[in-house]
């Protein structure tokens, strides 16, 4: 089969729409965020400069060669900008934290169910109103109201967390309730997109039924067999250590086929990329490098393109006509309107002060990218035309513009309640550390009491939130596992994931695993020092070999029982170097939990010869330093020790 040959022609005004689109979309989207608005808003607005309103009208010739009528040239824009789309929203489905919305509960329920449901009830009953005016050359008024009232009631996850992100409020309750509503309003927006595109000539029902029973189906397979699967091979890329771009390849592998699942079974492809990206965030092999390199790449390309290509559709003109413009009008103010009564209704009744809940009311009224979403389904199903979309785009950017500066006078000079600020508090000292944050961690034992104290410090110095692998050592010729029961007790509530690995080739094993996104490993140390070693042959090899930084306890030598009673005193010799700052932080992250007393022994290293420095490193003023809980606190990559009373 031969392919099709481009003319030279058509690729020169290929490339040159690309280029002018970026080149616009990124000069207004800067000059969004320097005004305090989201970066679409100018992204969308470059489409309308470089669309029949602004450029077609000033220069007819030059927008006729810049986008000539006919599908070949149209054909080719779009088929970048649906590629640029499926890229974009694996980045915001890796975003999405599904459990998030759990943890937040009732709140949560709540509000993203009544920002929904108000909005989308009065979306239909005006979109009713207005199709007369507004629908599309495909006359299906079920349909048409379904789309539209989906265009007032669902705000745009991305936009929201710019929005937010942009006061810094990203991490405040309501910051996290707006998210949360954020993500189940995408979810919400693609299952309208599914359910129109459902029923658009529908025979009987049957086309209907067979694409939500092959979505179903779909989600079920995906969030099952393809979690799975995309563990496996991301934890395969990783086996030799991180690779960026060996994830990349997953991610993108994992966006096209399943945007080509979604757009078999009859639903927009966008919601295959969406489901991707989901899977891909949830997975703790991902590498977050290549989601880093993924968001940079949609910011830089990906969103000025699509949301520009977007924009092209535009046409201000349809806007001078009274009855679109009553409309427009119409449904901007009922979409505004409904949209902060619902959020509003739904925080009073979890009982939210009316302060966050009018920064949810007015939060939850961004959007921009289902709104592009389904305007362009709209427009490919028939049921929307030129004025259709134009009216919903321009919808869409009239909303996001009031919301920004709205929230920032609602949040001004508000920090929130006292437990609130003590999270906040909690989170920024857990963000400025290097060692101790809320990475996984990594445990491996044969049973002995050094592994249960060293289990006890880990559990003492990292966040509950904070998961342990526990590498199970079998030894050769045993029948039975070490027992583990008392290093989970110790653990326990937190999550414990177990596995068990040969005694033969520990070393290379625990490397292996500690590949695997881990943030430090907790060993115990052998009771009886090996000859010619610090402590022990594979300990003093994995000092040097592992990529991550290690804790090593030993119990006291006068303690019988594997756990202590308490922690009463740590001893931190303080050099100044980064792994005495490590060392630091976990100690006092146990003072925190235990109220243990921190000594801090201050190491002076002195030039050969400095006598006053010697007088103080033997013992003079200043020497060592006590505290109470909490006395120091520090971080930095490294390998830490700790052990027992007396150690």
């Amino acid at each position: 089969m031969e392919l099709p040959a481009l003319s030279n022609h058509e690729l020169v005004v290929l490339w040159v729409e690309l280029a002018a689109l970026l080149v616009v979309a990124r000069l207004l989207g800067n000059l969004a965020r320097r005004l305090g608005q989201p970066a679409v808003v100018g992204e969308l607005l470059a489409g309308l400069v470089l669309g029949p309103s602004i450029f077609g009208h000033l220069w007819p010739g030059g927008f006729a060669w810049f986008l000539p009528s006919g599908p070949g040239q149209g054909d080719l824009l779009l088929a970048i900008s649906n590629l640029c789309l499926i890229l974009l929203v694996v980045v915001i489905g890796a975003e999405t934290d599904l459990a998030l919305i759990a943890s937040l509960g009732r709140a949560a329920a709540l509000v993203s169910t009544s920002s929904l449901v108000v909005p989308f009830v009065v979306g239909f009953g005006v979109a009713a109103l207005v199709s007369g005016t507004l629908i599309g050359p495909v006359r299906d008024q079920v349909v048409f109201d379904l789309l539209m009232a989906g265009a007032m009631a669902v705000s745009s996850l991305p936009i929201i967390a710019r929005i937010i992100g942009g006061l810094g409020a990203t991490r405040r309750n309501f910051g996290q309730l707006a998210l949360a509503a954020g993500t189940v309003n995408d979810t919400f927006g693609f299952l309208v997109i599914a359910l129109a595109t459902g029923l658009v000539g529908a025979s009987g029902g049957s086309r209907l039924a067979g694409t939500f029973v092959g979505l179903a189906l779909l989600v079920v397979v995906l969030f099952t067999l393809g979690q799975r699967t995309a563990d496996a091979l991301l934890r395969r890329v990783r086996r030799a250590g991180p690779d960026v771009t060996g994830s990349l390849v997953i991610c993108l592998i994992a966006a096209l086929a399943l945007a080509a699942a979604a757009q078999g079974i009859g639903v927009e492809g966008a919601l295959g990329g969406f489901v991707a990206g989901v899977i891909l965030g949830r997975s703790r092999f991902q590498q977050r490098d290549a989601l880093a390199h993924m968001e940079r790449f949609s910011s830089a390309f990906l969103a000025p393109v699509y949301f520009a290509s977007a924009g092209l559709r535009v046409d201000l003109g349809v806007m001078a006509r009274p009855p679109v413009a009553i409309a427009f009008g119409a449904l901007t103010v009922a979409a505004a309107a409904s949209k902060a009564a619902g959020s509003v209704i739904g925080a009073r009744t979890a009982r939210l002060g009316w302060r966050e809940s009018a920064a949810l009311g007015i939060g939850l009224n961004g959007r921009g990218t289902l709104q592009v979403i389904i305007a362009s389904a709209g427009i490919t199903i028939g049921v929307f035309g030129q004025t259709a979309y134009t009216v919903v785009i321009l919808l869409s950017m009239v909303t996001s513009v009031v919301a920004a500066p709205l929230l920032a006078v609602v949040v001004r000079d508000w920090h929130g309640t006292d437990s609130e600020r003590q999270r906040l508090e909690h989170e920024g000292r857990l963000e400025r550390n290097v060692v101790v944050r809320g990475q996984r961690l990594l445990l491996p034992t044969r049973g002995s009491p050094n592994s249960i104290v060293a289990a006890e410090v880990l559990h003492c110095a990292w966040p509950e939130e904070s998961p342990v692998t526990i590498l199970s050592i079998d030894e050769e010729g045993q029948t039975t596992s070490p027992d583990t029961s008392a290093a989970l007790e110790v653990l326990h509530p937190r999550k414990v994931e177990r596995r068990h690995i040969s005694s033969a080739g520990v070393l290379d094993a625990i490397l292996a695993e500690a590949l695997l996104g881990y943030g430090a490993i907790g060993l115990g140390a052998t009771d009886d020092t090996a000859p010619g070693r610090l402590l022990s042959l594979m300990v003093d090899d994995l000092v040097v070999r592992s990529p991550i930084p290690l804790v090593i306890v030993r119990r006291a030598r006068n303690l019988d029982q594997a756990l202590p009673p308490a922690f009463a005193r740590v001893l931190v010799p303080v050099a100044g170097t980064v792994s005495s700052r490590a060392g630091q932080e976990v100690a006092c992250n146990i003072s925190s939990h235990l109220g243990t007393a921190v000594v801090l022994l201050h190491v002076v290293t002195r030039p050969e010869g400095d006598e006053s420095a010697e007088a103080a490193s033997a013992g003079g003023p200043g020497a060592a330093s006590a505290g109470g809980p909490g006395a120091a606190s520090a971080g930095g990559p490294g390998a830490a020790s700790a052990g027992g009373p007396g150690a």
